[in-house]
């Protein structure tokens, strides 16, 4: 697939996407209503065509995507009517310039099918890549605090206050690195040169797991500086854009004599990084999510949480320094394309979690493990590390899914039901290099209470029912009971009914009208009468 990309805007910032999307050879439309741009643009190959309605890029059907960088306070307004056209679309920072209109775009986009791509260009620089790299691999230690100064003497705008103007880059590394959103905000700042436009902020953000954060943004500064500092408790980290060397890392520690603490400084170690420019990598990046239709990096999801903390700095600005607890997505309030945590679980980071899954009181996810979208997991729910768990899965209460097993798309997990990973378990023995990997494929049912012992595949849509201690292979479709668990029959994919097959080897369901065929000791169904993509796999 080749993509066609159209800008609109091509001013202070969309000159460099019109630059990039034309050298990466996709560039056929450039929209602005100021003629006079054309002229300063770099275009490298094939020359676009230059409009200034929007209406005409939206109405050519060949254009697959619209990268926007018109003023923020348009962003809603242009994104919307793109979106709407059945467009994918990249949008400068910040998404929108409210929560409630960043999680319309997000909805839209979703409903829509559409690609929703925000412009974070520092998540796309390779110093801010390899130092997530270096948190998530533990390299700093347990994080403790982190600052950003983002300062210049350059272009003041009128028409956004400087907090949604230079924030945005600071607060999404942050909430990218750190894997959480603060859980209060509480930002000052001052006007000297337009009133109501704030020209210099301080915003400090405090997070559950401890770590406190300050932002400080001006554009009344003498020099530009533009440099993020995170504090481990093994190592401090240095990400300074203007420096030849960006990344540097302090392996500085505090010793402790006579319940006194004393620095003990050491030389800095530059890290090495890939040469690449941020924003042709962005713009890739954009590229490669149209074509495969998976969801960027930073997605709308990943703006609408810049956007959430923008807010609530925002209103503390407003409430003149008075502490402003930043809003928490509930299950009612958060909009499409994120999960829900109860208050009560614990979700180590990083970890995988897909758009619209739940987790309830209680429950446990270890650091590593992934989960699909739209599933449910209950009170009481521990899943491991290396536990893999497919979309729409239902997960009831008491059940700890373990190392090495796998759910795959639809599965239902009863309560209390039991998974194992090691064949003979001794407390005082250490068998971790013996673990023995579970498959439950998709629609598989697992009944209350029942025990699926390691190193067996229960087949797509089989049925165990509830206490049976299952201790080989269950084949598609099989209904099993029993300790240990046996064939009593086969269970329809809706699993209203059992199958009874006639002497063809064939047998129909009477509640949707599902046709299967039984040959060789195999279930295969043939035909449905639905056209659910997440329930019908031909065989």
């Amino acid at each position: 697939m080749s993509v066609n990309i159209a800008v609109v805007g091509c001013g202070y910032w969309g000159k460099n996407l019109v630059r990039n999307f034309s050298e990466l050879g996709v560039l056929k439309y450039i929209c602005d209503k100021d003629v006079s741009r054309q002229n300063v643009l770099t275009i490298k190959g094939e020359q676009p065509v230059f409009v200034e309605q929007l209406d005409d890029v939206l109405a050519d059907p060949n254009i697959d995507a619209v990268a926007v960088a018109t003023p923020a306070a348009t962003h809603y307004e242009v994104v919307k009517r793109c979106l709407d056209a059945d467009k994918d679309v990249f949008v400068e920072k910040p998404l929108a310039l409210t929560a409630e209109e960043g999680g319309e775009l997000v909805e839209l986009a979703e409903q829509r099918s559409r690609i929703l791509m925000v412009g974070h260009i520092l998540l796309y620089h390779p110093a801010i890549v390899k130092l997530r790299q270096l948190v998530n691999e533990g390299a700093l230690g347990r994080i403790q605090y982190c600052y950003s100064n983002r300062l210049s003497m350059g272009l003041i705008r009128t028409e956004e206050n400087i907090l949604w103007s230079f924030a945005p880059h600071d607060i999404s590394v942050l909430l990218h690195l750190l894997g959480e959103e603060p859980i209060d905000v509480r930002a000052s700042g001052e006007s000297y040169l337009t009133p109501g436009v704030v020209d210099v902020t301080l915003s400090r953000l405090k997070f559950k797991s401890g770590v406190a954060a300050h932002i400080f943004v001006s554009w009344l500064h003498p020099f530009k500086e533009q440099r993020l500092v995170i504090i481990g408790s093994e190592k401090m980290a240095v990400f300074d854009d203007t420096a030849e060397k960006k990344l540097l890392l302090y392996p500085h520690r505090v010793d402790w004599a006579g319940r006194l603490p004393k620095a003990v400084k050491a030389e800095a170690i530059e890290v090495e990084l890939e040469k690449a420019e941020p924003l042709k990598q962005e713009c890739r990046h954009f590229l490669d999510c149209v074509e495969s239709r998976q969801a960027p990096t930073t997605d709308g999801c990943e703006g609408l949480r810049v956007l959430r903390v923008l807010d609530a700095c925002q209103q503390s600005l407003e409430q003149k320094d008075v502490q402003t607890p930043a809003p928490q997505p509930t299950e009612q309030a958060k909009p499409a394309g994120e999960y829900f945590v109860h208050e009560s679980a614990c979700v180590d980071l990083p970890c995988s979690i897909g758009q619209g899954t739940k987790i309830w009181h209680f429950s446990h996810v270890m650091k590593g493990a992934k989960i699909g979208k739209r599933c449910s997991i209950g009170q009481n729910v521990c899943i491991a590390s290396k536990a893999v768990i497919g979309d729409g899965v239902k997960i009831q209460n008491n059940i700890s899914v373990y190392d090495d097993v796998t759910l795959e798309n639809g599965v239902f997990c009863g309560p209390s039901m039991v998974f194992t990973n090691v064949m003979n378990p001794r407390s005082e023995i250490v068998r971790k290099s013996e673990y023995m990997p579970t498959l439950v494929k998709q629609g598989a049912t697992l009944g209350a209470n029942c025990t699926i012992i390691c190193g067996n595949t229960v087949g797509r849509y089989a049925f165990v029912a509830a206490g049976a201690v299952v201790a080989e292979d269950v084949p598609d479709f099989a209904l099993v009971a029993g300790v240990p668990a046996k064939q009593t029959g086969w269970m329809s994919r809706c699993a209203s009914q059992r199958l009874y097959f006639d002497e063809n080897g064939q047998a129909e369901c009477s509640a949707n009208g599902d046709r299967y065929r039984l040959e060789d000791g195999k279930v295969r169904l043939m035909e449905t009468s639905r056209k659910d993509e997440n329930l019908t796999q031909r065989r």
